[in-house]
């Protein structure tokens, strides 16, 4: 049976930080990517902490995760909320098992239920739906019939862009995405942030079309979509991220640019992953 220090030794960090990693220790500062692993290499060694040990397991979960490992570290977003929902299963004695939407169908068998986190498409979440009547997405719409668990989208849109408003800002530019099979889309299908914005703006008269950039949902794309909007005659004075990382990506072409936040160019962001509180200056985001 493997124990902290087996993780520890495979992972190559110290035996304290795998047992609060492991703990669910809020206090914690420690890279995502580093917890990440930990996690990853306990589940390899199918570690069992001790107080499962002692206690029988009432149920088998599965956490089907509808993104990537490249995309779970380039987004943060989605690993918080799969950290959330293993520590609340944890808590009420569940058997946890994650797996890729990819992986075989074989390892779901057996499962009394399934929270399916993000990115699905219809394809996808109707052969979920097949394999177990138990199941919750999270930050996905599953269908009229479906248990989810989402936001209200166009209110959150809103708040931002009055928020922005209230600050006197009038060129307000918008960075966005459509790479996300998961999001709420419109009848158009683009992602709803996008449209949400647009009608916000045609309302008060203050749209502009060469205010709007769509690129994907990743640091890289943030940083060149600000790029050109900052070369831009008049560019915005503030700008409203469709998700964190592309705020991030945005960060950057402002301070490459010479120029500085929120002095020069106000970025607002969304989802609120745990880095957006540990950037210069710490990211706004809903």
């Amino acid at each position: 049976m493997a124990t902290i220090k087996d993780i520890a030794t495979k992972a190559k960090v110290s035996s304290t930080l795998v047992s609060r990693v492991l703990n669910y220790d809020e206090t914690l500062v420690v890279p995502d990517s580093t917890r990440k692993k930990i996690f990853e290499v306990a589940q390899q060694l199918e570690y069992v902490n001790t107080r499962s040990r002692k206690n029988r397991k009432e149920h088998r979960i599965a956490i089907v995760r509808g993104y990537s490992e490249k995309e779970e570290l380039e987004d943060t977003y989605y690993l918080s909320i799969r950290l959330s929902v293993e520590k609340t299963l944890n808590e009420e004695n569940a058997e946890v098992i994650v797996i890729g939407k990819q992986e075989e169908e074989e390892r779901l068998k057996d499962v009394d239920g399934i929270v399916a986190i993000g990115l699905f498409s219809k394809q996808e979440t109707a052969r979920l739906a097949a394999i177990s009547g138990n199941i919750v997405f999270a930050d996905a719409f599953g269908g009229q019939d479906m248990d989810c668990v989402l936001f209200d989208m166009k209110d959150a849109v809103n708040k931002v862009l009055d928020y922005l408003r209230e600050l006197g800002h009038q060129r307000i530019g918008f960075i966005g995405g459509t790479d996300d099979p998961g999001a709420e889309k419109s009848t158009s299908g683009e992602d709803k942030r996008t449209k949400y914005f647009r009608d916000y703006m045609k309302k008060k008269g203050l749209y502009q079309e060469t205010y709007v950039r769509i690129g994907a949902f990743s640091p890289s794309s943030g940083n060149h979509l600000m790029k050109e909007l900052l070369e831009l005659p008049e560019p915005p004075t503030a700008i409203f991220a469709a998700n964190d990382s592309l705020a991030i990506g945005a960060y950057r072409a402002v301070f490459d640019k010479g120029l500085r936040i929120p002095e020069d160019v106000s970025i607002i962001g969304f989802n609120d992953i745990s880095t957006a509180k540990y950037i210069v200056p710490p990211l706004t985001t809903v």
